[in-house]
């Protein structure tokens, strides 16, 4: 893997892992960007709630988290501070992100992510049975159930939208 472009890199990450849990039939892969929200929706034909936003958001100066919320709402850093028991939290630059989860702006996966890195999922993406987070590059997502999700990102649900 070594040899492969970065964003193959991630692709083939996210997808070895999905197989792992038999998903892997259900990435898409578009022409356009996926990047935004409302990109991702067009995309997938779906409601802008289900798009899955991964957010990398840093507490305290030092502290990566990876807070996922639905495309319709806006991460509320002073909740994810709070749920983290820190005084202050940012939205992570690029070279942030790419350290803290190995994947780019615009296509971080929920998925094998480092062991040590939190996740939280807001109570807004409960109102779905189906979603749609990132599969690894700006231009790809993965189908699932609600629970799927859940299940397999490791993550805590709290309130931490807008």
């Amino acid at each position: 893997m070594a040899d492969l472009p970065k964003k193959a890199g991630s692709r083939v990450r996210v997808r070895n892992f999905l197989e792992t849990h038999g998903l892997a039939e259900q990435i898409h892969e578009f022409e356009q960007s996926t990047k935004t929200a409302a990109e991702a929706a067009d995309a997938m034909g779906c409601d802008l709630g289900q798009i899955v936003k991964s957010l990398v958001v840093v507490v305290d100066g030092e502290r990566p988290v990876v807070a996922l919320v639905a495309g319709d709402r806006k991460g509320d850093l002073r909740a994810i501070a709070d749920e983290l028991s820190g005084t202050k939290a940012k939205m992570a630059d690029a070279d942030a992100v790419r350290a803290a989860t190995g994947y780019a702006i615009g296509g971080v996966s929920p998925f094998a992510l480092p062991e040590e890195l939190p996740v939280l999922v807001d109570d807004s993406l409960l109102r779905f049975e189906t979603v749609y987070p990132a599969a690894g590059t700006p231009s790809s997502m993965v189908r699932m159930s609600r629970e799927e999700l859940l299940g397999m990102c490791r993550g805590r649900v709290a309130r931490i939208s807008l």
